[in-house]
């Protein structure tokens, strides 16, 4: 007969194990965010080795993602989101697309956004700096073939999301921008987030470039939400532009009403800030996309 000691030792061991693996299991599923039973997997291949486990499951993500990449690559990737990022002189826009709105408020969505606009804006410090803004477009191939600094492509980490939301995810374009001496850089997007900086997400973003004789954050925010909400399509010069007879089609930002106080036309508003507008540029989700995605296809085929 087995000395009840013995037992009791034997079951309290069993229960710290079972405790053990069991809080192992939630901090890599918390950690991770994938399935209980691919979490369970591969703490059971890997002697409940944390880090093996951790790293095996980003493999796996990652293969599968080539393979979903793959097999969803002609679906079309209508929703998504706009990133902003600003860094002192230098700042970036992102436009990352994916199937479904759920999966544009998904928390690794998101995490993938981040990892862009950080190679993004990397790229762009190493633009070279000759005139007072330096603006430089990248688009898909290029954006994807960036190194996200930890030994793995743009590519590699979109197929590693792919592969664990399991929609198709596009990677569209990115705008470069710094600024020099004198020139301040300012961005945000809209829906405006609780905390946009230095990096913000929405359906359109804007960075605008001010020349002024010091920092002007306020403003700088404001006209980045004038340039969002009025859409203009160029500064525009007084000694050669002229206003549009139909304010409400206005496209010369100088001449529409400030967009937070149309008492004020954009013009006059620089002229008491003492301010110039030196370059800007806006994204908005999804501007035509679907046309751009058709050829795209078309390419393809042919």
């Amino acid at each position: 007969m087995i000395p009840r000691q013995l037992l009791r030792s034997v079951h309290t061991n069993y229960l710290l194990c079972y405790s053990s693996k069991k809080t192992l299991l939630a901090k890599l599923r918390k950690k991770t965010g994938y399935t209980f039973v691919s979490c369970k997997k591969a703490l059971e291949l890997h002697d409940n080795d944390f880090d093996k486990a951790e790293q095996w499951l980003k493999e796996q993500a990652q293969s599968q993602g080539w393979t979903q990449a793959a097999k969803l690559h002609s679906r079309i990737t209508s929703q998504g989101l706009i990133a902003v990022i600003t860094n002192n002189s230098h700042g970036a826009l992102v436009e990352i697309n994916c199937e479904t709105d759920f999966v544009a408020r998904n928390k690794k969505f998101h995490e993938l956004a981040e990892t862009i606009l950080a190679a993004v804006l990397k790229h762009g410090t190493a633009m070279e700096q000759k005139a007072p803004v330096n603006k430089t477009m990248l688009y898909t191939e290029s954006i994807n073939s960036l190194s996200a600094g930890d030994g793995k492509s743009l590519a590699d980490h979109s197929a590693l999301t792919i592969g664990s939301i399991g929609e198709n995810i596009n990677i569209r374009r990115a705008l470069c921008m710094n600024v020099n001496s004198g020139v301040y850089l300012y961005g945000c997007t809209h829906p405006a987030p609780v905390n946009p900086v230095p990096s913000s997400f929405g359906r359109y973003g804007a960075l605008i470039a001010l020349k002024c004789k010091q920092k002007k954050p306020v403003l700088g925010m404001q006209l980045c939400q004038h340039v969002i909400g009025m859409n203009p399509i160029k500064i525009g010069d007084p000694k050669i532009d002229e206003p549009y007879n139909d304010t409400e089609d206005e496209p010369v930002m100088l001449y529409q009403d400030f967009l937070l106080d149309p008492s004020l036309s954009v013009q006059q508003l620089l002229e008491n800030e003492q301010v110039e507008i030196v370059d800007f540029a806006r994204f908005e989700m999804g501007e035509n996309i679907e046309r751009d995605q058709a050829m795209d296809a078309v390419e393809t085929c042919g």
